[in-house]
């Protein structure tokens, strides 16, 4: 019986879709059970702030600006990035996806929790600012992602 070969040592798969779905369902469901427990043990539910969602934004950012300045660097301009960089970035892409898949997640499952209350304004607060960080965490998982592929090596066209 043979096996395939697989991959060679110390290659680093791209971060498969079905995990951060998945971390994205158990985090929604911790955001949603986080809310009764909060408010079991504390009376009301905390308040999502907006320099919060906008630290995750900027996070957003950054990422987006390391995707593009590592794809115009490895895959446009076909330039060479020193070893230890390009595996930070990859490791920083492949955290940033999990983290931002855990953040969307999250604040999804925390939002949830205050869509029947839309009428009344601090259920409604929650829930707008629950949605926008969810949003931005969606951001996060997709400009990580990119960055992830951007760190790829191209093949040799000569090849």
């Amino acid at each position: 019986m043979s096996e395939s070969p697989g991959p060679p040592p110390g290659t680093l798969r791209p971060t498969r879709l079905s995990v951060l779905a998945a971390v994205f369902v158990v985090s929604a469901l911790a955001g949603y059970v986080f809310v009764p427990v909060w408010e079991a043990a504390y009376v009301t539910a905390p308040r999502v702030e907006w320099p919060a969602v906008a630290a995750l934004a900027l996070i957003a950012g950054l990422l987006a600006v390391c995707a593009w300045t590592t794809y115009t660097t490895v895959q446009r301009d076909r330039r060479r990035m020193p070893s230890q960089r390009a595996v930070n970035l990859l490791l920083l892409a492949k955290a940033s996806a999990l983290v931002g898949a855990v953040v969307a997640g999250g604040y999804l499952g925390f939002g949830v929790n205050f869509v029947d209350q839309l009428e009344v304004p601090l259920p409604r607060e929650r829930a707008i600012r629950a949605c926008v960080a969810a949003v931005i965490g969606v951001t996060i998982v997709i400009f990580a992602t990119l960055l992830e592929r951007a760190c790829r090596i191209p093949k040799d066209p000569d090849v």
